[in-house]
């Protein structure tokens, strides 16, 4: 998490304080109220039980299929999808006026081509690991 927070605050995005979610054994209080991220693997681990009174929370697409919520034992689904067809996500730049697009993955040379067309800057962000994804 830390080096993707890295990349965002380094392309100039704000993401506020942040600090790395380590307790010492005296002070479990410490995240009391806080929101802790991590990967989904993180708080399935003994690590994530130091925190008091935690509310889990998700966010994925699949957060729209109730079965998956429960599945999971999610008390707070967030439905944000990666994942979207090319008519949905031209109409949503449209509609945000974004001032640059970051293509995460999947065609990335068609969305940033598209973009320039239509006047707004874009550019593959090249995120070490996706392009092995289909592997």
């Amino acid at each position: 998490m830390e080096k993707l927070c890295d990349y965002y605050t380094s392309r100039g995005v704000d993401l506020g304080p942040l600090a790395p979610a380590t307790v010492d054994k005296a002070a479990k209080d410490q995240f009391a109220g806080a929101i802790v991220v991590g990967p989904p693997s993180a708080f399935a681990d003994k690590w994530a039980r130091r925190f008091p009174d935690p509310v889990s929370c998700y966010a994925s697409g699949w957060m729209r299929v109730r079965q998956r919520v429960r599945q999971m034992g999610v008390e707070l689904p967030l439905i944000l999808s990666d994942h979207c067809d090319w008519d949905e996500l031209t109409e949503t730049i449209r509609e945000i006026g974004p001032q640059e697009v970051w293509v995460t993955h999947g065609r990335e040379e068609a969305l940033v081509r598209w973009c320039e067309l239509n006047q707004i800057r874009a550019k593959p962000l090249n995120i070490v690991g996706y392009e092995d994804e289909a592997e």
